[in-house]
C-alpha cells in the first residue's frame, strides 16, 4: 500500500466524477450538472487551475438536445491514440433524453479541436439511459459504454468507430443491475447508502451497470452495477458481432465474483491488473492476474472514490463524496470542501489497445 499523492485539490465549485490523463502528462476532469452551479462540465487543470476545455463554448449548450455542445458529462477518457473523447449524458439532473444530447465527442488533442461528434437514436439512448463511462479497443475501432440508469432498463452500449454506428447489449441483463434489498446493503462511513428524501421513507438506490474496463489484451470487457459487490465480463469479439443474438452474448458472460465492497469506476494497466474503487471503504483495490486482491490505497480522504485513468506509472482517482449529496441526506448537503483528485505510482502503464 503507497500513500497518496495529491494532484488537485477542488477548494470551491461543482463535483468532479472524471479523470483522465493524456500521453503527454495533460490532465483533464469533468464535472455532471447534478445541482451544483457548473459554469463548464468539462476541464483542463493547468498551473493549479481548472479551465473550460476544449473552450467555453462548447460548454454553452442552447438546450438538453444540443448535439454541438457539452450538455452533462458524465466521463473523459484518453484513447490508445492520445484523442479525448467526452462521454456526454445528455441528462442534467437525470432528466430524461433527447436526440443530440447524449453522444461521444472527440477532441484531438493537438490541435484542441472537436474532430468527431456521434449521437445515439432513441433506441439505443433511451430516455431513461445515463451513459456512465466507456473503454477503447482501437483493433477494433470498438467503443464500450456502460448505461447506468435508476429509472429504466441497464446494459452495454457498443460503438462502431468507424461508421458512428451503436447498438445495445446485455439489455436489462441481470448482471447490469443494481441489487436491491435485502441482497445487498451498501454501507459508506458507517451509514446505509439509501435515497433519503427530505419528506417520505428512505428508498434503495437502483444504479446499475457503471464502471467498465477492457481487459489488456482486449479479449474481455469488464463492468459492474453501482449497488453491488459483484462484477461481471463479457467477450469483447461477441458484444462488437452484430451477427451474434442477444442469448450468444449473454452465453459469455462470466461472473467475475464477489469483490468486497461497491465499485464506482474500473480500470485496467498494461501488467494484466485490474484496479477497483471501494466507496464502501474509501480505498482503491487491484485485482492480480492470478485472482488475488490487494490493496493500492486506504485513506480517510477518499470519500467516495470515483473514477480512475493509468498514466505515466501512476493510477489517478477522483474522491467527491457523492454519498454526502442532499439526495442521501434527508436533504442536508453534508459535502465539505475541497475535493481531491489523488494519485499512486503503479509502475505500469495503461492498456492501449491500437
Amino acid at each position: 500500500m503507497t500513500a497518496l499523492e495529491t494532484v488537485h485539490t477542488f477548494e470551491s465549485g461543482p463535483m468532479p466524477t472524471g479523470v483522465s490523463v493524456s500521453h503527454t502528462g495533460r490532465v483533464f476532469v469533468n464535472f455532471p450538472k447534478w445541482g451544483d452551479d457548473v459554469p463548464f462540465t468539462v476541464g483542463e487543470i493547468r498551473d493549479g487551475e481548472v479551465h473550460p476545455f476544449p473552450d467555453q463554448d462548447w460548454n454553452s449548450p442552447r438546450d438538453e438536445g444540443d448535439a454541438e455542445a457539452l450538455v452533462s458529462v458524465q466521463s473523459i477518457v484518453v484513447d490508445p491514440a492520445d484523442r479525448l473523447w467526452i462521454l456526454d449524458t445528455g441528462s442534467p439532473m437525470f432528466q430524461p433524453t433527447k436526440p443530440g444530447g447524449p453522444k461521444l465527442v472527440c477532441v484531438d488533442l493537438t490541435t484542441d479541436q472537436v474532430v468527431r461528434t456521434i449521437t445515439f437514436s432513441p433506441e439505443v439512448a433511451l430516455p431513461t439511459t445515463y451513459l456512465n463511462d466507456v473503454r477503447f479497443d482501437l483493433r477494433r475501432n470498438a467503443a464500450y459504454i456502460t448505461d447506468s440508469s435508476d429509472q429504466g432498463p441497464n446494459g452495454l452500449i457498443v460503438v462502431d468507430l468507424r461508421t458512428g454506428e451503436s447498438w445495445r447489449r446485455l439489455h436489462d441483463h441481470p448482471s447490469t443491475k443494481a441489487l436491491p434489498p435485502p441482497e445487498m446493503l451498501p454501507i459508506v462511513e458507517g451509514v446505509p447508502f439509501l435515497e433519503r428524501p427530505k419528506d417520505g421513507p428512505p428508498q434503495p438506490v437502483k444504479m446499475g451497470s457503471d464502471g467498465i474496463a477492457i481487459a489488456a489484451d482486449g479479449s474481455r470487457v469488464y463492468y459492474c452495477p453501482l449497488i453491488s459487490r459483484r462484477w461481471h465480463s463479457v467477450s469483447a469479439e461477441a458484444l462488437f458481432d452484430r451477427g451474434l443474438s442477444d442469448a450468444d452474448v449473454t452465453a459469455t458472460v462470466v461472473d467475475e465474483g464477489d469483490k468486497g465492497g461497491g465499485s464506482d469506476g474500473l480500470e485496467t494497466d498494461d501488467q494484466g491488473r485490474f484496479y477497483l474503487t471501494d466507496w464502501e471503504h474509501n480505498a482503491v483495490l487491484r485485482r492480480l492476474p492470478d485472482g488475488t486482491f490487494e490493496t493500492v490505497a486506504h485513506d480517510p480522504r477518499l470519500l467516495w472514490p470515483d473514477t480512475m485513468s493509468v498514466a505515466d506509472g501512476y493510477l489517478y482517482v477522483t474522491a467527491n463524496q457523492l454519498h454526502r449529496q442532499a439526495t442521501y441526506q434527508n436533504g442536508d448537503d453534508k459535502r465539505t470542501y475541497p475535493y481531491h483528485l489523488f494519485r499512486v505510482p503503479i509502475d505500469a502503464g495503461p492498456v492501449r489497445l491500437r
